[in-house]
């Protein structure tokens, strides 16, 4: 019973030095992304810019193609649709919607939310569904491509857009601006909180919110890479059409790679990788609303973790296959912090076998064991450390969340730290594995994220997403 005793503390020192030396390094990495952001605040930087509403309806200066990839979203792409045909009143745009021929549902459902409106075009895949959103999104690329070579014109902008979003009003007119001096803009997303599943998918809103305010904030003022959220993103024609050039040069049908995970991640750095100036845009309309794309995340935790576990595989094993690493130490910092998040589920799961263990210690120790490892003094500044680094953090988390949300939302969002890690967790081990099948030549699988809400309907005071 004593060798097994002090065999458990001999654990219980390996996971603490282990958790506490990765835990301390990440929270540096964190905590000089906060002294950039305060940085920024102070000198006026990192503070939103307002539009008036002239600006917010403005005309574009050039036409807008907007590319929307549909696989069984039936549900809710008629909203999508609809919604963002009543509120942006420019007419020089084109919303291209792509479908599939063994999808009819969600082909009705498309046709419903155009109704008659010139502005929008359903283009309808070659290919059964489903296939992958790159392919999708190749598809009406290449549709874009024939219009501008039957109608004699050419977009100035490629918006990009999910099947779930509901799109601002000033979007439009916020992107078109923007492009006239840089080849991409990002705008920030705000997932939307669901009452029904205020812990997995109030969740989002926490991470969503910090890093869309802070931390791409910073991004963009140290000149690094953009990544694209694959929503609420605009690229120039010119942009576009020369990642295409550079894909059919090897092998690609367009400018999307259907053989990634998050192609949209990829095509913002490669603008960045190909000399084009992107931009990260914070701004708010005259009712003080964020101009960002607001959407219902998953709700349920399977999904989460697989969504999650997507963007882990994408961005951090296929990031660093396909991307490599970047000389410039800005961008090169960015990197390593989008692809941490495999090292991060190690930590945290290192951290919660720590919780069984120290329960396991503290209940011998309550029947009578006195045996104890003494713990270094190095260890303990480095535990005092970690846990004035998760004050701090738990400070930032409810900051950032209560000032988008409110102040019930920013408590809750202590409560939901928890849960936030625990789906990181399965999500690096889902990714892991995943990564691991390709390794041996499984092809790269596609979990497409099910929407069953749409959050218009919420607005109008209609059903709640369950």
């Amino acid at each position: 019973m004593e060798y097994a005793l002090y065999a458990l503390q001999f654990v219980e020192q390996e996971l603490l030095l282990f958790a506490a030396f990765w835990f301390l390094l990440g929270a540096a990495d964190d905590i000089g992304v906060d002294l950039c952001w305060i940085w920024l605040k102070l000198t006026g930087r990192a503070n939103d810019g307002r539009i008036s509403p002239a600006q917010a309806i403005a005309g574009l200066e050039g036409r807008a193609a907007i590319l929307i990839a549909a696989w069984r979203e039936a549900d809710v792409i008629g909203h999508t649709v609809r919604h963002a045909l009543s509120v942006w009143r420019q007419d020089d745009f084109t919303l291209y919607v792509g479908c599939y021929s063994n999808d009819p549902d969600t082909i009705a459902a498309a046709m419903s939310g155009a109704g008659a409106d010139a502005r929008v075009r359903i283009v309808i895949h070659e290919n059964a569904g489903p296939t992958t959103k790159a392919d999708c999104l190749n598809r009406l690329y290449a549709a874009l491509c024939d219009d501008e070579r039957r109608y004699g014109y050419r977009f100035k902008s490629v918006v990009l857009h999910d099947s779930e979003d509901m799109v601002h009003p000033a979007e439009l007119s916020v992107i078109d601006s923007a492009l006239s001096s840089v080849d991409f803009v990002q705008l920030p997303v705000r997932p939307e909180p669901q009452p029904a599943s205020p812990w997995v998918a109030g969740h989002y809103s926490d991470e969503f919110t910090e890093s869309h305010a802070k931390s791409l904030v910073v991004r963009d003022a140290l000149g690094a890479a953009i990544p694209a959220a694959g929503v609420a993103c605009g690229f120039s024609r010119e942009i576009i059409a020369g990642i295409a050039r550079q894909r059919r040069e090897e092998g690609g049908p367009g400018p999307f790679a259907a053989e990634c995970l998050t192609e949209d991640y990829e095509l913002g750095v490669l603008v960045w990788r190909e000399g084009g100036s992107s931009r990260f845009l914070r701004v708010r309309d005259e009712h003080g609303d964020l101009v960002a794309t607001r959407a219902y995340f998953p709700a349920r935790m399977e999904d989460a973790v697989r969504q999650k576990a997507r963007w882990i595989h994408g961005i951090a094993f296929q990031g660093w296959d396909r991307l490599g690493w970047s000389r410039g130490l800005a961008d090169l910092w960015m990197a390593l912090r989008d692809r941490r998040g495999p090292l991060t589920s190690i930590v945290l799961a290192c951290g919660y076998a720590l919780v069984v263990v120290e329960g396991l210690l503290a209940t011998a120790w309550l029947l009578g064991a006195s045996a104890r490892l003494a713990v270094s003094p190095v260890l303990q500044f480095m535990l005092l450390l970690c846990f004035l680094s998760l004050a701090w953090r738990s400070i930032m988390r409810f900051s950032f969340t209560a000032y988008e949300y409110g102040l019930s939302e920013g408590l809750l969002a202590l409560l939901r730290i928890p849960v936030a890690n625990f789906i990181a967790i399965m999500a690096g081990r889902r990714a892991f594995v995943g990564y691991l099948r390709t390794l041996r030549g499984g092809a790269v699988k596609w979990e497409k994220t099910t929407h069953s809400a749409h959050p218009v309907l919420a607005a109008a005071g209609g059903a709640q997403p369950r």
